[in-house]
């Protein structure tokens, strides 16, 4: 079954998650729309890009996921469609889909050639990248598209020792896939060094760790604290494991 997945950083409240919505319901009525997330890192391609693959993975083949987190919008940067291990990805050519790309084991770049009649230069998510998401939901749309190589990005590291995401609760997730390798080390961030648990209940209250989370990820918590306030993290902020050897980023 197709659905649209919505990933933007418009942020929970406002109008324009809503009138993407409105542009999906118009151009596919029968295809459901999942708002994944809205609270992307602002104007953050790259730290997005690693969100983003972690979490689509939740997802079924044949998902089309709109992506919005687009700085540069109405710049000379290209609207792009990303095919990647039988998922869809459309929106801007900025780096947001470049982490996909790197991950997955088949990935076709295009170049969005459609143009629609109007098109406001502050919001091709709901005015170009909201009709040809729907459009491919909905059948090949193949017209649409102008396949392109990529050829530059063998420099994209495939993981990330930054903090990229802080959910509701202020826990820090960072880009980097859990590996096996990591089991038992400490991490350090930000001066402070963080020993792994399994699980919340594992520590005591107010106490920080590092584990595994739901989508793979490296992430830090405080049990029953913020992580974000209690070890003053902020986006972007790196970590690292004792005895860290880069080329597990490879």
């Amino acid at each position: 079954m197709t659905c649209i997945i919505l990933f933007t950083d418009f942020g929970p409240s406002g109008p324009y998650v809503g009138q993407m919505e409105s542009a999906l319901l118009q151009a596919a009525p029968n295809i459901p729309v999942i708002n994944l997330l809205s609270n992307a890192p602002t104007a953050d391609p790259r730290l997005s890009s690693y969100l983003l693959a972690a979490l689509r993975h939740s997802f079924p083949i044949n998902s089309v996921f709109l992506a919005v987190v687009d700085p540069g919008v109405g710049g000379e940067r290209k609207a792009v469609v990303l095919h990647a291990d039988g998922q869809i990805f459309v929106g801007p050519d900025n780096g947001l889909f470049n982490t996909v790309a790197v991950q997955a084991q088949n990935a076709q770049w295009s170049e969005i050639t459609w143009k629609p009649k109007v098109c406001s230069m502050s919001f091709h998510g709901r005015d170009l990248f909201a009709p040809v998401a729907a459009k491919l939901a909905v059948s090949a749309a193949e017209d649409l598209l102008q396949p392109f190589d990529r050829n530059d990005l063998s420099d994209w590291p495939h993981d990330l020792a930054e903090v990229i995401y802080f959910d509701h609760y202020g826990n820090a997730m960072t880009g980097l896939r859990y590996q096996e390798t990591y089991g038992g080390k400490t991490l350090t961030i930000n001066g402070t060094a963080i020993k792994q648990a399994g699980a919340f209940g594992d520590v005591g209250e107010q106490q920080a760790f590092w584990y595994k989370n739901s989508s793979g990820l490296v992430e830090i918590a405080v049990n029953k604290g913020r992580a974000e306030q209690q070890l003053a993290l902020r986006l972007g902020m790196q970590i690292g494991f004792s005895s860290f050897d880069s080329r597990w980023l490879s």
